[in-house]
């Protein structure tokens, strides 16, 4: 119950009942009202601008879980362009080449999506830059690798032809591939063993111990069995026809002659550290025209996939020969 209140009557000397008018009240109520709602709008403004619910937070760690998947895709993107990099320039420098074929322009290769756009979906999100340029390298991608399937199929069917020359084309490693790590060093600048300066290494160095077997990566003639280049100790060279030449130094001992045939495959030496070698390990070129071309190249015959990717990735690596 409400406190009645009263005022001092001076006139009549007396204390008189204060009447509180209805106009008044509802004034007060109606203020009252208002000020509660403002408090409380200002209430759930603020609340909602600097505290997360807990759905809020929540959606805030999926997309952060999101962003990093997108991240790890365009890296597995980055690889994937890599081989398949690998792949087309070995398809337009060796293969369409060599069977007559033109070579497919780098502009055909990686062109992207004209017209329409194919990604307004998705757009005006927080994310779309990095879901809309992600969508196009895949789709990119994706085209390339179908460029490139329609055109080894191309190639194979000229191939079939041209056994003899796929046969004499080196295309296998000249030594077991049991595990990645006899990959000691590839093609390109390498430091020097003895003189510790960084120069150009023209082939590949496979590490393996002394009488490991060595085999013929393609078909062809032995050329020269003997110790008389400068640097590469005991050596064979096979001359494959087409312009290949495939060069194995540092050997223990030979196991063919000069002009002596042999197939792809065949046991033609065995590993050493003859002539300039800093251990056993193998020394392995290939010359097309008389010039030094890169063996990673030439390994489609015996590795797969998977084999060949590590192969590259160390391959790449800009260490120390032992030659």
């Amino acid at each position: 119950m409400s406190k009645v209140k009263y005022y001092y009557d001076s006139e009549s000397l007396s204390y008189r009942k204060i009447e509180r008018k209805k106009g008044r009240t509802l004034k007060y109520v109606f203020t009252f009202l208002l000020a509660a709602a403002l408090f409380g709008f200002l209430f759930v403004f603020i609340a909602s601008r600097y505290v997360e619910s807990p759905r809020e937070r929540a959606l805030a760690r999926e997309l952060q879980h999101m962003e990093l998947q997108y991240q790890l895709l365009n890296k597995k993107m980055d690889q994937a362009q890599q081989v398949l990099a690998n792949v087309e320039e070995r398809d337009n420098a060796i293969y369409r080449l060599y069977f007559e074929a033109n070579p497919i322009p780098e502009e055909q290769r990686k062109a992207g999506f004209g017209g329409i756009n194919r990604y307004k979906d998705l757009e005006g999100f927080d994310n779309s830059k990095l879901i809309i340029e992600t969508n196009k390298r895949m789709d990119v991608l994706m085209k390339q690798i179908v460029v490139q399937s329609r055109s080894l199929d191309e190639i194979a069917v000229l191939a079939e032809n041209k056994e003899k020359f796929l046969a004499s084309i080196p295309a296998i490693q000249p030594v077991n591939n049991e595990d990645m790590t006899r990959m000691a060093s590839g093609f390109g600048y390498r430091t020097d063993p003895f003189t510790k300066v960084r120069k150009f290494h023209f082939g590949m160095d496979f590490t393996a111990p002394r009488g490991t077997p060595i085999y013929a990566s393609g078909d062809g003639v032995v050329t020269r069995a003997d110790n008389t280049a400068t640097g590469y100790g005991n050596h064979i060279r096979i001359d494959h026809g087409y312009g290949y030449v495939s060069l194995y130094a540092h050997l223990y001992k030979y196991n063919v002659r000069v002009n002596q045939k042999v197939k792809r495959g065949d046991l033609i030496g065995f590993v050493g550290s003859t002539g300039r070698s800093e251990a056993p390990h193998l020394h392995y070129e290939i010359f097309k025209d008389d010039e030094r071309i890169n063996p990673i190249n030439f390994y489609y015959g015996n590795l797969s996939a998977e084999e060949y990717g590590r192969l590259l990735e160390r391959a790449s690596l800009e260490n120390q020969s032992l030659d």
